[in-house]
């Protein structure tokens, strides 16, 4: 029987000191064993030791000397019964009181949904007892140990810190690159240039395919075959027009992308499509674009939900080992600034930034009437860095035939 091998594991006073009091109930216990459990406890509060079962069934009939002869027979078949269970192994034995304890929890929640259901209860404070009788206890099998921090394990991690390089240099000599578990917001004024970012670190000379990167693009935003024109411009180093006035050469150098490539239309996607994605593909580099666009709007605040999903995608970023791109727009505050700064994210002031390792923000020069629109300048601020921690401004150019950036 179960109850009788946790007994035996209970007159260990190690594994007694550990559960004892609230973490393990009486009511965990069918009625006659509920009895021993009540001098075992008297036991080990005044003896503070290992009991032995001799020791224990002596207690007991001590205690209850007016019993009937039926009642001591019965005790003395379940002693016996006793005898026979050697203890559980400890692990075993705290995982199992785990279990019995939150099904016990989960049953007094249950009667207790049974008499909201039935109007026997008007309020909420029977929960809120419940639950700060047992929340310190709750998991009492939980167990700890400190993740690997030997000198070896950390420097190996240097060796690896940047995986995938820029090929922007001005950025990459602020900030190499990025590696698996990395999480990166990028941020941008509509027709700015997000788009054709994305494609230029990854697609085009020098970028995270070249480099052997397996990369994914899920957009929701433009249609997937605008984003693949930008990434075709991009890997042929070619204008639109270019690209049909010579298809084959076009093609030659656009081939190689689709080995290490995918782009999906990712429309009414969320953040849990993104986690099935990274578990069943297990790209080394997701770009969302746009990233708001896959949180789940569990709240009337967008600065809640959109945190709840920055958050949902760091956590995909370190269990699946891949870095996400998260491309996002920056609010009209930012229109026309080149200082931009992370307050200026749209819908969210500090959840999202809060998480990410590198901020990167992207501005142009303003408007100026007369000017030719096309202004190729861009300034790229790294509005938090917590990969090498150097704050400020890059300026480089964009191409805007090609959608390359360069400096």
């Amino acid at each position: 029987m179960i109850e009788l091998a946790l007994i035996r594991s209970l007159m260990q006073k190690d594994f007694y000191d550990e559960h004892k009091g609230s973490r393990c109930p009486d009511r965990l216990f069918s009625k006659d064993v509920r009895k021993i459990k009540g001098t075992l406890d008297q036991a080990m509060g005044k003896h503070e030791r290992n009991l032995s079962l001799t020791e224990l069934q002596a207690l007991f009939f001590s205690d209850n000397g007016t019993m009937t002869s039926a009642n001591k027979t019965s005790y003395e078949v379940l002693f016996n019964k006793l005898s026979k269970e050697e203890p559980m192994n400890n692990d075993i034995a705290k995982e199992v009181l785990s279990k019995l304890f939150q099904q016990m929890v989960g049953e007094e929640i249950a009667n207790l949904g049974f008499d909201y259901v039935n109007g026997t209860k008007s309020n909420l404070e029977p929960l809120h007892n419940i639950l700060d009788s047992y929340q310190d206890d709750f998991t009492p099998s939980f167990k700890f140990e400190g993740d690997d921090i030997s000198f070896d394990t950390l420097v190996e991690h240097l060796n690896v810190k940047y995986q995938w390089k820029f090929n922007i240099p001005s950025l990459a000599r602020r900030v190499e690159g990025l590696s698996g578990g990395h999480f990166v917001i990028v941020g941008a004024r509509p027709n700015t240039g997000k788009t054709s970012f994305h494609a230029s670190i990854i697609a085009s000379e020098g970028g995270f395919i070249d480099q052997g990167a397996r990369c994914v693009v899920l957009c929701n935003e433009e249609a997937y075959k605008r984003v693949g024109l930008r990434y075709l411009y991009c890997k042929s180093n070619m204008s639109s027009d270019q690209v049909l006035e010579n298809r084959k050469v076009a093609l030659s150098r656009y081939e190689p992308v689709k080995q290490l490539l995918s782009i999906k239309d990712a429309t009414d996607k969320r953040m849990d499509y993104v986690e099935q994605l990274a578990k069943s593909v297990n790209p080394d580099i997701i770009v969302l674009d746009m990233g708001d666009k896959f949180a789940s709007m569990g709240s009337e605040r967008s600065d809640i939900y959109l945190k709840e999903a920055a958050i949902h995608a760091r956590n995909i970023a370190k269990k699946y080992n891949c870095a996400i791109i998260w491309m996002s727009q920056l609010s009209a505050e930012a229109e026309g600034k080149i200082n931009v700064n992370q307050s200026m994210l749209e819908g969210s002031k500090t959840g999202k930034a809060a998480e990410a390792d590198l901020m990167l923000l992207i501005s142009k020069n303003p408007d100026i009437e007369g000017q030719d629109s096309n202004d190729p300048q861009r300034h790229i601020r790294l509005a938090k860095n917590k990969l090498t921690g150097w704050h400020g401004t890059v300026h480089v150019e964009l191409d805007v035939e090609t959608g390359r950036y360069s400096a």
